[in-house]
């Protein structure tokens, strides 16, 4: 074997020694960035969920006086009427249904203001879902009863 064979087969050897440690570099940068990328999506999924609404935790049962005062503020600010009472109260399939009696039209003398029942639905969570008017009435008549 002369020098020159010897000496390329020195630089072949060489090569295929840098070249290796090359592609181990590669394969350990491209480890190192995937397991950056994957703390860094753990890191984002995590701080996803803290800003997330309680949607997915069971929340705490509203009271009856929680529900009603609710519904009772977001009809009068969508309707603009004033709530005088909340003559029925009860639990739904869908949420909570509320009868609130409002002053609908002010006279003088007061007994001959007219009121109105209007059938209220809320969610569970005591959202406004709609409402009806089911009854006008003037404030000093009584209800009609049948058979009596």
């Amino acid at each position: 074997m002369s020098n020159t064979s010897h000496a390329s087969n020195s630089r072949d050897s060489s090569e295929r020694t840098n070249r290796s440690a090359e592609a181990e570099e590669a394969e350990t940068a491209e480890e190192t960035e995937e397991t950056e990328e994957s703390h860094e999506a753990d890191e984002a999924d995590e701080a996803e969920e803290h800003e997330k609404p309680e949607k997915h935790k069971r929340r705490k049962a509203m009271t009856p006086m929680e529900v009603v005062r609710k519904g009772s503020a977001q009809f009068v600010e969508l309707t603009g009427l004033e709530a005088e009472s909340v003559s029925s109260f009860a639990r739904t399939d869908d949420g909570w249904s509320l009868e609130i009696e409002v002053l609908e039209l002010s006279r003088v003398p007061d007994t001959m203001s007219l009121l109105a029942s209007y059938e209220v639905e809320l969610t569970d969570e005591g959202d406004l879902a709609g409402y009806r008017r089911v009854r006008r009435y003037e404030r000093g008549r009584s209800d009609r009863r049948s058979g009596g």
